[in-house]
């Protein structure tokens, strides 16, 4: 049985079976990833940017199992942003190959079906059943990314404080926790627009002007992903010369998520984007006590940033791909499953 599920709505029991279907999909799929916590979960389902929308379903072997705390079978969420519809599969494994995770993506696809959506994207792990559910249905894959793992146990701090102090002469390092101040709104954004020109699409957060940026930034900290920001300054003209962007989210706040290190094309060769990550790598020691890791993605292409990620101590861990497909080619496929 599936059905549409309010988690802004729902008791604590059934957020806590979907925990429980959550974290049995990660010891099986990805071992030596931290188990997620109750902490924030309703809100990271249920907070969303302005605009966007997210709708949820769970997947249960007798109607209400989940609002008695047993695990569901299967739960998945549709992001519905801008023109695109992003779909998220979780099926426990003891019901995988049972057609739950069809049942669910169906359920999905003919909302956004219903919704107008021409495209549904899906993030998806290497190495894991998901690779396989998606391609069979006809989802292909349109890009991928190399996750990296920096164990803090690991880091030899010495070296990086020279990292963090190796920045051409005319830079400095400002370090940001939770915000930005409103000097600095516009300037930060006029640099992901700058290099999202560059060829670079994928920025978190995805906001090319200063309120968009601001509101993003909020929404983060709403859904208990606390955000952490280092900015390279260029001094004589003020401008963001690059900019990294940590999230702690409090469902494991043991590993940190690293999103985009991007440093302006005008600026690159005086060892920013090194010195940025490094910095932002104290800073974490410092603000977050029960830190174990961090984790950060970059497309194979990127080699600058993979050597600049090997010198600091990530090791790549998995690859990471984001598939898509037509809405009517997989509402019609499906319906014939």
């Amino acid at each position: 049985m599936v059905r549409e599920w309010d988690p802004g709505s729902s008791s604590t029991a059934e957020l806590e079976s979907i925990l429980d279907t959550l974290n049995s999909v990660l010891a099986v799929d990805l071992p030596n990833d931290p188990a997620w916590q109750l902490t924030s979960l309703r809100e990271y389902l249920t907070v969303t940017m302005p605009g966007e929308r997210r709708v949820c379903w769970v997947a249960e072997e007798s109607p209400g199992d989940a609002t008695t705390g047993k695990p569901a079978l299967g739960h998945t969420n549709l992001l519905m942003l801008g023109d695109i519809g992003v779909v998220e599969v979780l099926v426990h494994p003891r019901a995988r190959r049972s057609g739950v995770g069809t049942a669910l993506l169906a359920t999905a696809a003919r909302r956004a079906y219903d919704e107008g959506f021409s495209s549904i994207g899906a993030e998806v792990v290497g190495d894991t059943p998901g690779v396989q559910f998606y391609e069979s249905l006809g989802f292909r894959c349109a890009y991928v990314e190399t996750r990296s793992v920096l164990q803090l146990s690991t880091v030899d701090w010495l070296a990086l404080g020279e990292m963090a102090r190796g920045i051409g002469s005319g830079y400095r390092l400002e370090y940001h926790p939770g915000a930005l101040p409103n000097e600095l709104l516009e300037p930060y954004a006029r640099a992901k627009q700058v290099v999202r020109h560059n060829g670079d699409l994928d920025l978190h957060p995805s906001s090319y002007d200063a309120e968009r940026l601001r509101t993003s930034l909020a929404t983060l900290s709403a859904r208990g992903m606390k955000p952490y920001l280092v900015v390279a300054i260029h001094e004589r003209t003020g401008s963001v010369a690059g900019l990294t962007e940590v999230v702690v989210p409090a469902m494991h706040p043991t590993r940190a998520d690293q999103y985009d290190t991007l440093v302006v094309p005008a600026h690159r060769g005086y060892g920013l984007g090194r010195a940025m990550k490094a910095r932002m790598l104290f800073e974490l020691r410092s603000a977050e006590q029960t830190l174990r890791d961090v984790q950060t993605w970059s497309p194979r292409e990127n080699e600058p940033m993979f050597r600049v990620n090997s010198e600091l101590g990530f090791k790549p861990d998995r690859e990471w791909r984001e598939y898509e497909a037509d809405v009517p080619y997989l509402v019609s496929r499906l319906s014939r499953s």
